[in-house]
């Protein structure tokens, strides 16, 4: 048994989450239910990231308290996963308190390393609105590309960003010039391991393209060391005499999430934390493109300084950017379909199911109302829900549910064995496309198979041919259900207590006689109304 770690990046507690974000995280669901289902010790973990410079925005715009913020949206990111079936072992929030105590000790013991030092650097002060103004409210030129920026990181080209680096900075609340003063920082020294995480880049060619690309420019460049604390009001406290007006920088804060939840879900279990970390196990980080620096330089610098032996990424789930019916996805512009709003009107292994096919996996892909109906339609209609349905529907009928007496055909058993093997390489190697299509493709044989044995005809006048045919569509059906579980967890779970099935990535057979009960249909057609409805939806929110 491993210990399989799937951390899944923790979404800004400021507003609701949008398709964009379940195109990026769902990959992180789909591992933790395929190794369940292996037998391995899954911490699936995750949370809702409550501190930082959008909080207070929001919290600000609507004379609200950041807790009220960060809670109200917290409870709301906790329903859409719930409803979209995110198996997470843990979903926290970072303003929970045993996630700031471990913050706080890892900060103790990080500040006693060789890679943190104090500093007195500069710190954007507004004096129009006679405040200090943390990354996020500063904007600018990028001084990498020369396009406008927020000044933590540039959207346009992913380089990380300091506010006194960005050219022509103001505040982007009034407009007025940034002046900067000297304050005293706290910094982790980022360009001392820069070998070590050179080395540890190098160990990684199987990284996804975006993920390397990124993290190799990043070193070529130079590391710069960060400030770790913040003059701010929002946040875990700094544990060090003389910073007491200081709040731990929230990504030196949010990222160690991934550790602070994996020891409640360890400790609940009476496991021991290090040995999850440790040498028996598996790391993935599930995020978009625009936080790989974030987990695969500034996490690895965290757990490198700690200095305790803990284990550093071992796989980088990283997606490209979904657009929305050819545009780019935009909040400001309330251009994005919100999950809050679709989960209750769609079958969410529909949403699953098309945010995998069609997803950002490894180039920017979009969204279309029509796209996703028709893949509903022709894929999980027309070809699964069909082969399924007209296979039972069949034994039902002309059998009274029991499942017909017959011999495993020797090349329906190569296939659903090489099944298994195929995708669940593909799956652990982040290739989810892939896994569907292999998948798909033994849906596709099990439906040829129907055709050709011609059940309905048989029935007359060869009924042990018959009967042989309904027994080895049975047994795809078995395999698929289970195949499929990761990805479509609600109807697999439909089709797995229909044929008395374990919960197991392994070839499964229904024995001759199981009786089928409350058989009913796994998937509904989208109509052509209904994609016309949700893109005048679209367009009246829009305006």
């Amino acid at each position: 048994m491993k210990n399989i770690v799937i951390g899944g990046a923790w979404p800004y507690a400021n507003g609701s989450l949008h398709i964009g974000h379940i195109a990026a995280l769902l990959p992180g669901d789909v591992l933790a239910r395929y190794y369940r289902l292996k037998g391995d010790r899954v911490f699936y973990v995750s949370g809702s990231d409550c501190h930082g410079t959008p909080v207070t925005i929001r919290a600000r715009q609507e004379g609200r308290t950041p807790e009220e913020i960060s809670e109200f949206y917290h409870q709301e990111f906790v329903r859409v996963f719930y409803k979209l079936g995110f198996s997470y072992d843990l979903y926290t929030k970072t303003t929970d308190k045993a996630h700031k105590e471990f913050v706080t000790e890892f900060h103790k013991k990080l500040y006693d390393s060789e890679f943190v030092y104090e500093k007195t650097s500069p710190e954007a002060y507004c004096e129009q609105c006679g405040k200090v103004l943390t990354d996020r409210l500063v904007i600018g030129l990028c001084p990498i590309c020369n396009k406008e920026t927020r000044s933590d990181q540039c959207d346009n080209c992913g380089t990380v960003l300091e506010p006194h680096t960005v050219i022509d900075p103001v505040c982007s609340e009034c407009g007025a010039n940034v002046v900067f003063y000297a304050t005293k920082q706290l910094y982790l020294a980022i360009s001392k391991p820069k070998k070590h995480l050179s080395d540890y880049l190098l160990s990684k060619p199987h990284w996804r393209k975006n993920a390397y690309a990124f993290t190799k420019r990043y070193l070529d460049e130079g590391l710069r060391d960060r400030a770790i604390t913040r003059t701010i009001d929002w946040g875990i406290d700094v544990p060090r005499v003389g910073f007491e007006d200081k709040k731990i920088y929230i990504w030196a804060e949010n990222v160690l999430g991934y550790l602070s939840a994996c020891k409640q879900v360890a400790d609940k279990r009476g496991v021991d934390f290090k040995e999850v970390w440790g040498s028996n196990a598996r790391h993935y980080y599930v995020h978009g493109k625009d936080n790989i620096p974030f987990h695969t330089i500034i996490l690895p610098a965290l757990l490198i300084a700690h200095s305790d032996n803990l284990r550093l990424p071992d796989d980088i789930v990283s997606s490209e950017y979904l657009t929305l019916e050819g545009r780019k996805i935009s909040t400001s512009q309330n251009w994005a379909v919100w999950l809050k709003d679709i989960v209750d009107r769609y079958n969410s292994d529909s949403l699953r199911y098309f945010f995998l096919a069609n997803g950002p996996e490894k180039r920017d892909s979009d969204f279309s109302w029509h796209e996703f109906a028709e893949r509903n339609n022709s894929d999980l209609v027309g070809v699964y829900g069909n082969f399924v349905n007209r296979t039972l529907a069949f034994i039902v009928k002309y059998n009274n549910g029991v499942v017909p007496c017959g011999a495993l055909e020797k090349d329906i058993e190569k296939k659903i064995n090489d099944a298994y093997s195929e995708a669940g390489s593909l799956l652990e190697d982040g290739q989810f496309k892939g896994a569907l299509e292999v998948i798909f493709d033994l849906m596709r044989f099990g439906n040829k198979y129907y055709d050709t044995m011609e059940p309905w005809k048989t029935r007359h006048g060869d009924k042990e041919k018959c009967f042989n045919t309904l027994y080895n569509c049975v047994q795809i059906i078995a395999n698929l259900a289970v195949l499929l579980e990761p990805i479509l967890p609600f109807s697999s779970q439909k089709a797995i207590d229909w044929l008395g099935l374990d919960r197991a990535w392994k070839p499964q057979f229904v024995k001759e006689g199981h009786q089928l009960t409350d058989i009913s249909i796994l998937f509904e057609r989208i109509d052509k109304d209904v994609i016309e409805e949700e893109r005048n939806r679209l367009k009246i929110t829009n305006t």
